[in-house]
């Protein structure tokens, strides 16, 4: 005789489970679905804007706590605009290293037509002073202070976004 408390052997039943679980994972996967598929079919539309004046610096911005070395293609070191040998070159960073530290930067600006090696001399001796922070300034447009017969060392600009 079956009482229906489920406790019989044979023909039992088993009643059906909702799992919650699996349920919520589900919603949230579809959730997030649906939200990225609306995402992606909003269009968006930019307004061009034509002749924008660009800002530029007239002179170079020279920060009195850093350092600005510079090596032309014949292999001549400046410091700032002031070409010095390499026994002026290691009293000037003798000084700046008493002056400002280890962790004061130094900028070095070359020549594209600057040897590598004239550089890593350039390199070496600051290093060799103890300087932690040294910095190369490139130029990537011809034309740019990285071509210029003698150097100038500059701070780095920011990027101008292209038109």
């Amino acid at each position: 005789m079956h009482d229906g408390s489920g406790s019989s052997g044979g023909g039992r039943r088993r009643r059906a489970r909702v799992e919650i679980v699996p349920l919520i994972d589900v919603m949230f996967f579809l959730l997030a679905s649906f939200m990225l598929v609306s995402l992606s079919l909003q269009k968006s539309q930019t307004v061009k804007v034509k002749n924008l004046p660009w800002a530029s610096t007239a002179v170079a911005d020279f920060k009195p706590d850093v350092l600005n070395l510079g090596v032309d293609r014949a292999g001549t070191v400046y410091v700032g605009a002031e070409a010095v040998d390499p026994a002026q070159l290691t009293a000037v960073l003798k000084q700046a290293l008493t002056k400002g530290g280890p962790t004061a930067p130094v900028f070095i600006t070359a020549d594209q037509q600057t040897s590598l090696g004239e550089v890593n001399k350039v390199l070496r001796r600051v290093r060799e002073t103890g300087f932690q922070k040294v910095s190369f300034i490139t130029s990537g447009k011809a034309g740019g202070p990285a071509d210029s017969r003698t150097p100038r060392p500059m701070l780095p600009a920011t990027p101008r976004p292209t038109p």
